[in-house]
């Protein structure tokens, strides 16, 4: 907040970000997983969406904060300083080793979004990026989203 990057939202407000949020994470995932042997890299890329989308719905949600700037790195910063807060850890059910683990997941899933969002088109990455994209789903999008609805209560 003190960099004005993170504001908090007015309570008329709450309620469109939060509806927003809910609906974008559940469109991404099924974006997902409907371009999934099409178009594989937009597979990858949508998934990392829903996992940063349902990020900011816990934030809206929980802690009313919206991200203002550096969208992507700042909500994986806020979630890192909400892990320090020790007041903060009732809201999770596996404690505050889950949550670092959510943390650390959603950064990688930044780092594969960015790395497959240029890939060149041949018939080889296509086939490769099918493969990555369906890792990727099972393995890091899925149990991410599963955790975090547990913590916004969806």
């Amino acid at each position: 907040m003190n960099e004005g990057k993170v504001s908090r939202i007015n309570e008329m407000e709450i309620q469109r970000y939060v509806n927003f949020f809910d609906r974008s994470f559940r469109d991404n995932l099924q974006h997902c997983k409907t371009v999934i042997e099409s178009f594989p890299r937009w597979s990858i890329i949508s998934g990392y969406y829903a996992m940063h989308d349902i990020t900011k719905l816990l934030l809206a949600k929980k802690f009313r904060l919206k991200i203002d700037a550096e969208v992507h790195s700042t909500t994986i910063k806020v979630l890192r300083e909400v892990v320090r807060n020790r007041s903060l850890l009732n809201l999770m059910e596996r404690g505050r080793k889950e949550f670092i683990y959510i943390a650390n997941d959603l950064a990688e899933a930044k780092n594969e979004r960015v790395k497959v969002q240029y890939y060149t088109g041949t018939e080889f990455m296509k086939t490769e990026y099918r493969k990555r994209s369906r890792e990727f789903l099972h393995d890091v999008v899925i149990p991410y989203l599963e955790r975090m609805k547990k913590l916004v209560g969806a």
